[in-house]
């Protein structure tokens, strides 16, 4: 390859931001022929998230729709009063089961008697968070927390806010149509391949079309900042970040270098794979800090977490968050090799190798 081919691509892969302002709450943003983009608030730190709503036939179908609460209703009733005034919902793709994205799913299908379309994991595992709150299953979480490292006061913090934001999703559907990997869907003029990864969903759906090289990412792959990659008790040894990377690095070989990425959070944004590279170097710096601070004294992932989210005060809903992080990493490095795990007093502690 010439140098001066070499510096086009090395151009085109550069992150690029084509829309730095973000919609209004009481406006709506086409980025490109037919396809629209919302932004609705979140009530806590990372406190929007996107909506897209593509054409589909005499309506548009919805991607995602947002938290479970009256004031996300409310912005949706602003919405389909004003720039959307008269839009019908032909369908509603859900991408996953996180409560900013699923949560008003029953409210929307029903507004619009449209069909729920996601994948069966992911529409599963919202049925689950719909009825995680069982005396059965706090005490599976709470001892979960203890193994870590989490003493009793911090331990119920984290099962009380830390963890009620999972519920905050109007009562789902009951019945769905399932989309799959690999899969075609056609939407209006445009045909998108089902791409559904792991990490920070078990089976979230991402959509690509080719020919107007427009990628839907969802959570996966965000504009500025990392996305949560978790481990939690309904799985304690989950390799969720081994998942993401192998998802990372699937989409670098799979799509172009030059697609327009629509996230599920930030601002659409080209530069897919620079933007990868740096998701995958964020994480490795984490593995290294931990391999740093594990390799003369064995440490608990309580221990751990200053060490690695040292940058922050966190309030309970974030020290939940950076705990199933934290955990989601030294599960990587033990699967990894890099960190081996032992129990004290019913503790686990890890050493590196």
């Amino acid at each position: 390859m010439n140098a001066k081919t070499d510096t086009a691509q090395s151009s085109a892969e550069a992150l690029r931001y084509p829309w730095e302002q973000h919609p209004g709450h009481d406006e709506v943003v086409e980025v490109r022929p037919g396809v629209l983009w919302a932004r609705l608030k979140l009530p806590f730190r990372l406190n929007h998230v996107n909506i897209y709503l593509v054409a589909d036939g005499d309506g548009y179908a919805m991607v995602d729709t947002g938290f479970g609460n009256e004031e996300t209703i409310e912005a949706w009733t602003k919405l389909f009063d004003g720039p959307l005034k008269g839009v019908h919902i032909t369908r509603l793709i859900v991408t996953h089961s996180h409560p900013d994205h699923v949560g008003l799913a029953g409210w929307v299908v029903e507004r619009f008697s449209c069909p729920l379309v996601m994948s069966q994991v992911e529409y599963l595992q919202s049925v689950y968070h719909q009825n995680r709150g069982t005396a059965e299953r706090q005490e599976a979480q709470r001892l979960f927390f203890r193994r870590h490292g989490m003493d009793e006061s911090l331990t119920e913090k984290l099962l009380g806010r830390g963890q009620d934001y999972l519920k905050r999703v109007s009562v789902l559907p009951p019945s769905y149509r399932r989309i799959s990997h690999g899969e075609d869907v056609v939407i209006g003029t445009r045909r998108f391949k089902v791409i559904t990864g792991g990490g920070h969903a078990l089976d979230q759906v991402m959509l690509y079309c080719a020919d107007d090289k427009l990628f839907l990412a969802a959570d996966q792959v965000l504009s500025k900042i990392s996305p949560n990659v978790s481990v939690w008790a309904v799985e304690p040894d989950q390799n969720s970040l081994g998942e993401y990377l192998a998802s990372l690095a699937s989409l670098t070989t799979t799509l172009p270098y030059d697609v327009l990425v629509l996230p599920g959070h930030g601002v659409p944004f080209y530069g897919l794979k620079t933007r990868i590279k740096q998701l995958a170097d964020h994480h490795e710096e984490r593995c290294r800090l931990i391999a740093e601070a594990c390799r003369e004294v064995p440490q608990t992932s309580r221990a751990l977490v200053p060490v690695v989210f040292n940058k922050h005060v966190l309030d309970e809903h974030q020290m939940g968050f950076a705990a199933g992080e934290l955990v989601a990493h030294v599960n990587y490095m033990i699967v990894e090799g890099r960190l081996t795990a032992e129990t004290k007093d019913g503790v686990l502690q890890f050493k590196t190798t």
